[in-house]
């Protein structure tokens, strides 16, 4: 739309493309309810406060209008569909702006990933911006499909997608002066840089933050959010399928601190999402345990624009994005409208929608594997991974497992389960073996291809035959996730768009997670999520204790043990 057509429309000298007639908007700098119409021409806001006519009228009587959702981090991967079917799941719900970082599909894929994802990003509803995945790999501790440089992630800067550089894990690398670490921050210097620094805290988090590092989801109490806040970073309060921070830093989110703070998801899979909900669940759950409505709309969406540079939406307001959810209540936030740059989301726009063909098939090149390579000799003295749950931070825990026939074997009855690495990109075909507490695993075994970051396989199981069986059946069906117990395969979901995705809608994801979830209840797990916290396993720049490909990973010494 033009210029000069805006600013008629505006005026009232001719009609609006589109007015909103009846609702009140939340006006997220006063608090106050403005009265009036919303005018919009083309993807803008012109015109609010005041009567306007249209060409065409909606009647949102009753309804209460506020700016569309922002995600400030996620992997849109986590959701386990492609962006598409992504944009389909949440743009309903309210969710307008994604800043994703493509990450996964990067370890996999590497550039081919990350040009799929701004590919795709040009062809959403819902407006999706990229963070160039600074971490490909996240460390050298493990073995991914890429390795990414600051001259690689450098060449796509001024992409017209392109926010900045996304969460930098590796903390140790930064704090340390790590030649690599230091080329890419120096290449984004200037621009956005989100951080990735969990438990970090006085003199070293003063370091990290000196190296230009802006926001920070990985606060897991208030204590340490607040420290943060207090040293100028933004705080995104994170609430995915495995880590669920937002009851421990609600306290934290007033109508004082919500201009720094913000919401994002970072891993949340389509099963999560129909049975609660996105960030509109959030906002519910804040808004029901007492954060003042204005603060929390506040962080979903003005707070998060200006903390990543959107200058253009988070307002219902003239010269802003037509970003904008027509809700029945501020407290239960369930949209009946939802537009996207004045795009109404509907099915009709997604079909209207061009998709791109996916990437990265046949991704999983791991070695046929065998129960004899589950075996783990050694001990008595054990270290073993300890889940909490609801975190992606382990217990580095230590018992005594004694060897039987030179095996030291899984034992359910102390909740001390066998959990084993297999790269699967082709590159050294490495297996590691140990031990973890709290997947209450009695039989039998499960596994996944979706193992952050560097997305091998990853197997927890009670039995070595079954566990075979698990990770040779995720090469047959080019990953995803699989549960086995007596040698048969009970669930499984393929992923085959990097081992990461799959190329069926999500209410058939939906269906077969709800099918794997019972099947890993069958074998005594008691975890509500257990794929995507076995993933999380084997991230190694998350304390205390995991495991990769390249052994058990001491996270607190930066060492493979």
């Amino acid at each position: 739309m033009t210029l000069e057509r805006r600013i008629d429309q505006g005026r009232g000298a001719e009609p609006a493309d589109l007015v909103l007639r009846g609702g009140r908007v939340l006006d997220l700098v006063t608090g106050d309810l403005l009265e009036g119409d919303v005018a919009i021409c083309g993807d803008t806001i012109v015109g609010t406060c005041a009567g306007y006519e249209g060409r065409e009228v909606v009647d949102v009587s009753g309804k209460t209008l506020v700016p569309g959702f922002i995600d400030t981090h996620l992997h849109i991967e986590s959701s386990l569909v492609t962006p598409f079917e992504f944009d389909r799941c949440v743009a309903p719900r309210g969710v307008t702006t994604a800043i994703c970082d493509p990450h996964e599909i990067a370890n996999v894929a590497g550039l081919e990933g990350i040009h799929y994802f701004l590919e795709a990003s040009s062809r959403t509803l819902m407006d999706i911006r990229v963070q160039l995945s600074s971490c490909v790999p996240s460390t050298a501790m493990e073995t991914a499909g890429a390795d990414l440089s600051a001259a690689d992630l450098a060449a796509l800067k001024d992409h017209p997608r392109v926010i900045g550089l996304a969460e930098f894990m590796n903390y140790p690398g930064v704090i340390h002066k790590d030649p690599g670490a230091m080329d890419k921050l120096r290449a984004f210097a200037g621009r956005h840089i989100d951080g990735h620094a969990p438990l970090l805290r006085g003199r070293d988090l003063n370091a990290y933050l000196s190296a230009g590092i802006r926001t920070e989801h990985e606060a897991t109490t208030a204590e340490e959010a607040r420290e943060k806040l207090q040293k100028g970073m933004r705080i995104l309060i994170r609430e995915g399928s495995v880590s669920k921070d937002m009851n421990a830093l609600a306290p934290l989110l007033t109508e004082r601190t919500a201009p720094y703070m913000a919401l994002c998801t970072d891993d949340r899979n389509p099963l999560d999402i129909a049975e609660h909900g996105h960030l509109d669940y959030m906002i519910r759950s804040l808004i029901a345990l007492g954060v003042p409505p204005l603060a929390v709309y506040r962080a979903a969406s003005l707070s998060a624009a200006e903390a990543f540079g959107l200058k253009d939406r988070g307002q219902i307001a003239p010269g802003k994005r037509a970003d904008i959810v027509v809700l029945d209540d501020l407290a239960t936030c369930r949209a009946t409208l939802v537009l996207c740059g004045g795009r109404r989301v509907d099915e009709a726009g997604f079909a209207a929608r061009e998709t791109l063909p996916p990437v990265a098939r046949q991704s999983v090149k791991a070695p046929t594997v065998q129960a004899s390579d589950f075996r783990l000799p050694g001990g008595p003295e054990t270290p073993v991974i300890g889940i909490l749950p609801g975190k992606i931070i382990t217990e580095h825990l230590t018992e005594d497992i004694p060897a039987r026939d030179g095996d030291r074997r899984p034992d359910p009855s102390r909740d001390l389960v066998r959990i084993t690495v297999i790269e699967r990109h082709g590159r050294n075909g490495n297996i590691a073996n140990g031990f973890v507490r709290g997947f209450g695993l009695q039989r039998g075994a499960i596994a996944s291809t979706v193992c952050h970051d560097h997305h091998n396989i990853a197997v927890v199981g009670a039995d070595h035959d079954d566990m075979a069986l698990a990770a040779n059946r995720l090469g047959q069906i080019e990953g995803g996730f699989v549960v086995v117990a007596g040698g048969e395969v009970l669930a499984e979901l393929p992923l085959p768009v990097a081992g990461l995705m799959s190329l069926d809608p999500f209410e058939t994801v939906h269906e077969a997670l709800v099918t794997l979830r019972a099947a890993a209840r069958s074998l005594g797990v008691t975890l509500e999520e257990p794929f995507l916290q076995l993933a999380f396993l084997a991230l190694p720049v998350i304390p205390h204790l995991k495991i990769t490909d390249h052994g058990m990973v001491d996270v607190d010494r930066f060492a493979v043990m």
